[in-house]
């Protein structure tokens, strides 16, 4: 039905080619480039000797714009899939633009000197793609993605309004690492170091990073301590569910993590301001990145499960008065592996992007312009991940959170 080009070669790339390459009835032919092409090479051999498909492979700079026109256009493909570093995202859509290709991608822009995460530079591309009759659908990993997905699932089936929203991001799995990120090392720990917000009656409100600390009983992992972040899909959400009083975002880290990012950041290792070192200027948050475990690598040693949902409280729609629902995923570490040779962190980002292609080159979800996953309908997205490897559940809570 369709071809598709991915771009990047990181786990969560290498789990949505296996899972396009599980689902050929819609994408025909794929394509996966990367800076180095070693590694898409090495997605493209366990791909063939997983489901015995041919994935095309090519070694491509993201941030070279006429490279990458040029590439699209020798691929031809319907759809760019990219699962690149979020600072790349601009020249790729440039390049989807300027060759005349639908865009995808899991996470939202975010500049090389400054970790802040926000839409309006990808927000500002709507009226270009709408003049060019294309569509570009953002974040369509877990969080961001799915959890936007959960909320308008529950907005469609159960509330009327959302007031008050948290989502609740737990990774139980163990790796046997001293230290390690579950995804890329420079975009996580950017990620963990920046100032806490959160959305509060009309306003943002921003506290240190990592000061909120709560404890919360997740099932099929047990109580974690989970912190109070800021991540993107609550400007969205904010944005495309205009009654939320509240909305708040919490993942949980264990204290061995917390401990060594702390000493990481207290010696100055997680600066992104560059330094001189030997004649050359360095990042120290990327030479980190590089003496880090590879995520990519720690699929065959992580046990455990993830659990990753949101609870929302409002007016219900049956006019019984204010209910919480709790609607969840809870995904194996193990069985993610043993099906795409990926840990649970990749599979349950790598999965959605998937399906997110899934929708548009079917036509399920369609538009000409920038759009969030807010603003499709959630139930044919829904219903692949139930049949897809990211099965969920809902169900009534009580009372609203009191945390």
């Amino acid at each position: 039905m369709s071809t598709v080009l991915v771009i990047g070669a990181g786990g969560v790339s290498s789990v949505c080619v296996h899972k396009m390459a599980m689902n050929a009835e819609i994408f025909t032919d794929i394509h996966l480039a990367s800076r180095t092409k070693s590694k898409c090479d090495a997605i493209a051999a366990s791909v063939k000797e997983r489901t015995g498909r041919d994935v095309q492979t090519y070694s491509i700079d993201a941030e070279e714009v006429p490279a990458m026109v040029n590439l699209i256009r020798k691929v031809n493909p319907s759809l760019v899939v990219n699962l690149a570093l979020p600072y790349q995202d601009l020249p790729i859509m440039d390049a989807c633009l300027e060759a005349g290709v639908n865009y995808l991608d899991t996470a939202n822009y975010e500049p090389k000197d400054e970790a802040k995460f926000e839409y309006k530079w990808q927000w500002a591309y709507h009226d270009r793609f709408k003049e060019a009759g294309l569509m570009a659908l953002l974040g369509s990993g877990f969080d961001p993605g799915v959890t936007s997905v959960f909320t308008m699932w529950l907005k469609k089936h159960k509330l009327k309004t959302i007031r008050q929203l948290d989502i609740l991001d737990c990774n139980g799995g163990d790796h046997g690492q001293h230290f390690a990120t579950n995804f890329n090392p420079e975009i996580n720990i950017r990620e963990v170091t920046a100032p806490a917000r959160h959305w509060e009656n009309g306003e943002w409100v921003e506290t240190p990073a990592m000061s909120n600390k709560v404890n919360f009983d997740f099932e099929a992992v047990g109580p974690k301590n989970m912190y109070l972040m800021y991540h993107e899909e609550l400007e969205s959400l904010a944005r495309f569910v205009p009654e939320l009083e509240r909305a708040r975002f919490w993942m949980t880290f264990g204290d061995a993590y917390i401990t060594h990012l702390t000493v990481l950041q207290n010696v100055g290792m997680t600066s992104i301001e560059p330094i001189r070192y030997q004649g050359k200027d360095i990042i120290p948050l990327q030479f980190l990145a590089a003496v880090l475990p590879k995520p990519e690598t720690l699929g065959e040693t992580t046990k455990g499960n993830t659990n990753i949902g949101v609870i929302a409280t409002g007016e219900a729609l049956d006019g019984s008065g204010e209910k919480t629902f709790y609607i969840k995923n809870i995904c194996s570490h193990e069985a993610a592996y043993e099906e795409t040779g990926n840990q649970a962190v990749s599979y349950t980002t790598g999965v959605p992007a998937m399906i997110g292609s899934a929708m548009m080159v079917t036509g399920k979800w369609s538009g000409e312009g920038v759009f969030n996953m807010e603003e499709m309908d959630p139930d044919p997205f829904m219903d692949m991940l139930n049949s897809d490897g990211l099965p969920w559940t809902v169900e009534e809570l009580a009372a609203p959170v009191e945390f």
